[in-house]
């Protein structure tokens, strides 16, 4: 997306008050690389022809990143705010050249994504072992080119690689839908960050949004309706575009809980559907509004789950299968007559859930061939979960996201791969107040109690996860704390996540970013300097200059901080 010229005469009148001795010699990289050195402050134009060579026809993805990139670096044309002081060569840099070792490694979980980058006046050189890490190079010699007349740094090298295989993003489209143009808005802001996952968690209670060809009605019936579903041609462009900018697509289906919508088209598998969630004097019937759960009792069931799965694996590529697992609602199965009778014999909540994960992880896992993904709950839920026995260790990968570290080190110690989630980091949708209606406790007049905090400074304001999670607080989260260095090795890494009740396209880009960038740093190359000392400080400018840029490059992040803060480094710190 090109600047907007009154935006950028803004800056250039700004960059005129600033007296050259504040400006310094910084380059601003997001997220910082692992190794950078920068002998001396000079950089070269880049020729009006300036290519990235070889094209690399053969391989689709990485040939369209390859255009993409030679696109950006001659037309973005980036006003740094605070611009770097430079001696300016006299040449000009023609090429870029790349070598790639593996050119058919697949994009797959483990992929190798190192690249080192050599720029100088009589050349520039990307190596990388495989087409993604080149991605990655691509992109951060995008971010090196600054200017009207666009240069880039010389005497520049750098060696880089991600800290966590798994730097994710989990969108849910099913509480509220967004169009396939705003997913791919959002996977190409992943690849400026260098995020590599976007969870697609596609369905919930609420809603039913992809249409699958063995079970239409699903959709026909539990989307919200026309021009708000996914078709097989829609997931896979969506595929498609991961791949063109290094994005896996890792899909969820949540079950045998969060699955009322499922009840539209199957009524008879579904219990407690289209029941008020809330009744008055009895338990809930589920974490939040849209009550009912697949019924692990009805044959059926599993005849319409494996068609969803089946479906599901011939569709999307990647090794992972999300199937769920969450917030199983034991009030909401008793309301079944097989269940209640299934109780009464003796049976518990824990042996249907076990019956579930024994008739449907065999299908990912040995049908499928897929690893199965499941939320912590199914081995750590506080009302119902599985023996660890029923779920093997090479097989499955946890996610946490309760309880911090601590259930990090649980899961770990079991044996399983976790990738970290924790809704005290990073859950962004936290801190917006409630959302259910008729609610009495926001009617309050007075000074609230101490310990009846809701409405005033130290309640949740009906926000079950508040506080706000500030990019400050994401930043500075550590997914392997307290672990020991061989129980580090099972954390396949992080993933932030959106829920969508509060949330819909028109507002998703500020939702997001820039608090996922902070994420994606921590990910790639850590929240620490060479010291072992948080860089949240200095961070903070960097944070800044490359918000800026993602606006330029139509990614509507929220601002961190005042200008005035960005134009006086420093100065808005709360120590000096």
């Amino acid at each position: 997306m090109a600047p907007k010229p009154f935006f950028l005469l803004s800056f250039f009148l700004l960059f005129l008050l600033l007296p050259i001795s504040s400006l310094p010699s910084r380059l601003n990289l997001w997220p910082q690389p692992t190794s950078i050195s920068w002998s001396t402050p000079a950089a070269i134009p880049l020729s009006p022809y300036f290519s990235i060579q070889p094209h690399f026809s053969s391989h689709i993805y990485l040939h369209r990143a390859i255009t993409r990139y030679t696109r950006l670096i001659l037309s973005e044309r980036h006003r740094p705010i605070i611009p770097p002081v430079v001696n300016l060569s006299n040449s000009s840099l023609s090429s870029l050249h790349l070598s790639i070792s593996d050119l058919s490694a697949p994009l797959q979980p483990g992929v190798d994504e190192s690249y080192s980058l050599y720029i100088s006046t009589s050349g520039s050189t990307l190596t990388a072992a495989t087409p993604w890490g080149a991605m990655r190079g691509l992109e951060t010699f995008s971010q090196l080119v600054w200017g009207h007349q666009p240069v880039v740094p010389i005497g520049l090298r750098i060696f880089d690689k991600p800290l966590f295989t798994h730097r994710g993003l989990l969108l849910d489209t099913s509480r509220n839908f967004y169009s396939v143009r705003s997913i791919f808005r959002t996977i190409r802001a992943m690849s400026y960050n260098k995020m590599n996952v976007f969870h697609w968690h596609i369905t919930d209670s609420q809603s039913f949004p992809i249409v699958l060809p063995s079970e239409p009605e699903l959709a026909a019936k539990g989307s919200y309706g026309s021009g708000m579903s996914y078709s097989t041609r829609d997931v896979k462009r969506i595929i498609q575009y991961g791949l063109s900018h290094g994005v896996r697509v890792v899909p969820e289906i949540d079950m045998p809980g969060h699955t009322a919508s499922w009840a539209e088209a199957y009524p008879e598998i579904v219990t407690c559907a289209n029941r008020f969630w809330a009744p008055t004097g009895k338990p809930a019937l589920a974490a939040e509004p849209g009550a009912g759960e697949l019924n692990p009792l009805h044959a059926k069931t599993y005849q319409v789950v494996q068609n969803v799965l089946h479906d599901l694996s011939t569709l999307f590529l990647d090794q992972y299968l999300h199937a769920g697992a969450d917030e199983v609602n034991t009030a909401c199965w008793e309301t079944d007559p097989a269940v209640t009778h299934f109780i009464s014999a003796g049976g518990t909540h824990d042996q249907i859930l076990e019956k579930f994960i024994n008739l449907t992880h065999p299908y990912i896992t040995d049908t499928l061939n897929r690893t199965v993904v499941y939320w912590e709950d199914v081995l750590l839920g506080p009302y119902v979960k599985v023996r660890p026995a029923t779920l093997p260790t090479e097989s499955t990968i946890l996610q946490t996201w309760n309880n911090r570290a601590k259930n990090t080190k649980r899961i770990v110690q079991a044996g399983y791969q976790v990738i970290v989630s924790s809704s005290d980091f990073y859950y962004l949708d936290c801190g917006h107040g409630g959302w259910v209606g008729n609610d009495s406790r926001y009617d309050v007049q007075e000074a609230e109690s101490s310990d009846e905090l809701f409405n005033d400074p130290g309640g949740n304001g009906g926000s079950w996860c508040a506080p706000y999670k500030s990019w400050q607080r994401v930043y500075n989260y550590d997914i392997l704390y307290n672990l020991t260095e061989e129980e580090a090795k099972r954390v396949l890494g992080g993933e932030v996540a959106l829920w969508s009740e509060q949330a819909d396209e028109t507002v998703l880009d500020a939702k997001l970013w820039p608090r996922t960038s902070a994420a994606a740093e921590v990910l790639w190359s850590g929240n620490r300097d060479s010291d072992g000392i948080k860089r949240y400080a200095e961070a903070t400018d960097r944070l800044n200059e490359w918000r800026y840029r993602m606006v330029r490059r139509g990614i509507q992040a929220e601002p961190i901080q005042p200008l005035w803060c960005v134009l006086n480094p420093g100065m808005c710190n709360l120590e000096q």
